[in-house]
């Protein structure tokens, strides 16, 4: 049977995020047909005029639901979708004019019902988004597990950047009502239904992700919190390299009590990890602001991840809490 390829792109109070991506899908170089899925997440801020300007360049259906988060819009958008491979999107992604046709070389040569492509940093994007995307990409940091060749976990997928065919989608329900952690917790089900998924490297797209300290911070948190539950829901999946941002939280704090007593060794193995994380940070963004700034965000990612990942699991395994009772924030009611 060939591919037919809908996108779905939920979005919730960002019009002007759609109005980037939808450009450049105008941008792309493809004789390829798809069409694009537009779902409004209950947002007060609509896109539906936005959306409405590119109805005589590209192919979309919009639709408007009640809140009920990405995962379930998600799940919305590809019951109403037309085609028999979905590829998901975030709002505040921007499209490469290659993206098409590279995905669908790679699914010719190597088919598989899931795919995920990394994510980088546009020219255009500030410092500050260049930064947070180093820390969230570099190998000295996530491992490569965010879209490396070179990743030291088997690949799982993640939504801002991710296919999926129909009859995978259909056998495995599609996403869960949690947030984060949706898009791993879907590709640990799909292994455990037979599905493969792989890394397109080729198949990237610029992805704006959190502009401010603060925002990042609380995604980094939400990621820590969540990855104890998954365990939970997952035991196979359980790895000690989950535990590395929360050791070194924990390590820092040990080494600055230790420096107070002028007790210097263990503080400077930090200062060689900084230095190094700055020299690799340079080299790869060629700009020594950004790499003045990454070494913030690799600071507030394992802060913000350590912290959460520790609290969860404390909360999950030692005081044995429900993860929906104990943290309701992360977690949405089906709509649909």
């Amino acid at each position: 049977m060939p591919l037919q390829f809908s996108f779905i792109i939920p979005v919730y109070n960002r019009p002007d995020e759609i109005q980037e991506l939808l450009q450049s899908f105008v941008g792309l170089k493809t004789t390829t047909d798809y069409e694009i899925v537009i779902v409004e997440d209950g947002s007060s801020i609509s896109s539906k005029e936005v959306v409405e300007t590119f109805k005589q360049k590209l192919s979309i259906s919009y639709f408007f639901k009640e809140n009920s988060g990405p995962g379930d819009s998600r799940n919305f958008g590809m019951k109403h979708a037309k085609g028999n491979y979905f590829i998901i999107l975030d709002s505040d992604c921007i499209l490469p004019e290659n993206y098409l046709n590279e995905f669908e070389k790679s699914l010719k040569q190597d088919y598989v019902d899931c795919y995920g492509g990394p994510d980088a940093a546009h020219p255009s994007f500030s410092n500050l988004q260049k930064a947070i995307n180093f820390s969230m990409t570099s190998f000295i940091t996530t491992g490569g597990i965010r879209g490396n060749k070179n990743s030291v976990d088997r690949f799982q997928p993640r939504s801002f950047n991710m296919g999926i065919s129909k009859n995978a989608f259909l056998a495995s329900n599609g996403f869960g009502f949690i947030h984060p952690g949706e898009d791993p917790d879907l590709s640990i089900r799909l292994w455990d239904l037979g599905f493969k998924t792989k890394l397109i490297p080729e198949a990237f797209v610029y992805h704006k992700r959190r502009i401010s300290w603060s925002k990042f911070y609380k995604q980094v948190h939400e990621f820590g919190l969540v990855r104890p539950i998954l365990n939970f829901w997952h035991p196979s999946t359980k790895k000690i390299t989950y535990w590395f941002p929360s050791l070194f939280v924990l390590g820092f704090l040990f080494s600055t009590l230790l420096f107070l007593f002028n007790v210097k060794v263990f503080l400077l193995v930090y200062v060689f990890y900084f230095v190094f994380a700055f020299i690799i940070a340079l080299i790869s963004t060629k700009n020594a602001v950004v790499s003045v700034l990454s070494l913030i965000a690799i600071a507030v990612q394992f802060f913000g991840y350590g912290y959460g990942f520790l609290k969860s699991t404390l909360a999950i395994n030692l005081f044995k809490k429900n993860p929906e009772t104990y943290f309701p924030n992360l977690f949405f009611k089906s709509t649909c």
